[in-house]
């Protein structure tokens, strides 16, 4: 028997604003703590080396288990598995307000990390499941955009004011009132069917395992190389676990009969395009994110709040912009989008190498940042599509958590590589007996021109391999 659902259950839209909110949740915690880890360390009496733990710790388990969260996504019915794991990051939230030691602040940030790997796939494939391709897909998936990308620039505002005016432990508490209103929520308003067609399939255990410490692996491995050096032990060590594993894991998946994430999928073309360029652009949004945030505190000298209020034209410029396109994407495809948005986020970033020692916000960060932005706006929703159209219903949590893999690894691989830019140019202008804030600026700036190429690598993808048509029915149906 069918259990009665509320009313509200066939409003997409008011279903569209709590998925949102669940993964405005997810974004912020990525960005809230950065301004907040000065006073964290104070508290909690950090080593000067295990404070990037407060992110790592997020993001390593964030980054692990996205294949497994968005599968099982499919497999055990996404409205179950959305209330259980806002729930439990709820909960994880409390336990990171609550800390009393450095140690117990990383291990509940971890815990934080693995709920959100299950909310974020699943919220996505929610909306992919209740909007069916076409104008209303564009518009979710727009507003869906806007949240995702300016998420990180309000954490940063929110993280500021939290720290500034009340306690760094209230960017933790902020999450329990929401939790708690969006499993309510859930509650009343998600249909109870979703979810329910997979019920028969199993769960790929060696698959799981396999890509989830591969990934791991891989994540940790480059959250080591900026402090220990591309060529220490540990990282080389974790690079090559990360291969063997992800190599078994492709093994594993060409042979098993319901596999984790079925190869075929990639044969959209516009799966495999999508997801390169979402891994490209991620690679240089979150760098472009922690040096600007950087320079602004000190170099600019910016309060927490201050830095804060930098970044919120972000917001504003990324929702405008997507609001823009989501109403015109369906009459020119998604293509032209997403060569346009990385060429104009390049434009934006190379602006920002002009930044300076003794510079000022409306000429050196104003200007690119905005730019960016705009990149940002036009590339998210069409990014998005390319990545998720085509893609069978009963596959959208996979699809969904393959995507928010890319982004997560390209993150770490972007921000690896561009720290070890800044890193290695930073030490030879000390070295050279250059003042510190000149040889940090120089930094920035020299990994700031990378990310200006690898935005131009992800237009170069998306050019090439994307393809400004919907994907053919019939190779959907053969997944």
């Amino acid at each position: 028997m069918v259990k009665k659902v509320s009313k509200h259950a066939s409003n997409k839209w008011v279903i569209l604003a709590l998925l949102t909110l669940a993964q405005f949740m997810v974004v912020l915690d990525i960005a809230i703590v950065n301004v907040a880890l000065p006073s964290i360390s104070a508290d909690l009496h950090f080593a000067p080396n295990d404070l990037q733990w407060v992110v790592t710790a997020y993001t390593l388990t964030f980054g692990g288990f996205l294949l497994l969260g968005g599968r099982a996504a499919d497999l055990y019915g996404r409205r179950r598995l959305f209330m259980i794991s806002v729930g439990m990051f709820g909960l994880a939230s409390l336990a990171c307000g609550v800390a009393q030691s450095d140690s117990m602040l990383i291990i509940t940030r971890a815990i934080q990390g693995l709920a959100a790997a299950f909310m974020s796939p699943v919220a996505l494939s929610l909306v992919l499941t209740e909007f069916k391709e076409g104008k209303d897909r564009n518009r979710a998936l727009g507003v869906w955009a806007a949240v995702s990308a300016g998420g990180a620039a309000v954490g940063v505002l929110l993280g500021g004011v939290l720290t500034q005016y009340l306690d760094w432990r209230w960017n933790f508490f902020v999450n329990v009132p929401i939790g708690i209103l969006v499993v309510l929520a859930a509650a009343q308003l998600l249909p109870h069917h979703i979810g329910e067609e997979t019920k028969k399939m199993k769960l790929d255990l060696p698959g799981a395992t396999t890509a989830t410490a591969g990934l791991m692996a891989l994540v940790y491995g480059l959250s080591k190389a900026p402090a220990d050096g591309w060529g220490s032990q540990t990282v080389i060590s974790f690079l090559v676990a990360s291969a063997v594993l992800l190599v078994a894991f492709v093994i594993n998946e060409s042979r098993t009969e319901q596999p984790l994430m079925p190869l075929k999928l990639f044969k959209i073309r516009n799966v495999s395009g999508g997801n390169l360029t979402s891994l490209a652009i991620a690679c240089t949004l979150f760098s472009m994110f922690f040096f600007i945030t950087l320079y602004v505190q000190t170099v600019l000298g910016y309060s927490p709040v201050k830095t804060g209020l930098a970044f919120l034209p972000v917001t504003f410029i990324i929702g405008i912009t997507s609001g823009v396109v989501s109403n015109v994407i369906a009459k020119t495809g998604h293509k032209p989008f997403l060569v346009a948005g990385p060429v104009i986020l390049a434009v934006g970033l190379f602006l920002l190498t002009n930044i300076r020692v003794n510079g000022n916000y409306m000429h050196d960060v104003f200007p690119g940042l905005a730019v960016c932005a705009l990149g940002m706006g036009l590339a998210f929703i069409a990014m998005t599509l390319a990545a998720t159209s085509g893609v069978p219903k009963h596959f959208s949590g996979l699809a969904s958590g393959v995507l928010n893999t890319s982004q997560q690894v390209g993150g770490a691989i972007g921000l690896a590589i561009l720290s070890a830019v800044f890193a290695s140019t930073f030490k030879s202008d000390i070295a050279s007996h250059v003042a510190g804030p000149v040889a940090q600026v120089h930094g920035y700036r020299d990994g700031l021109r990378v990310g200006v190429g690898l935005a131009i690598a992800a237009a170069a993808v998306a050019l090439l391999v994307v393809k400004n048509e919907k994907v053919k029915p019939d190779l959907a149906a053969g997944l």
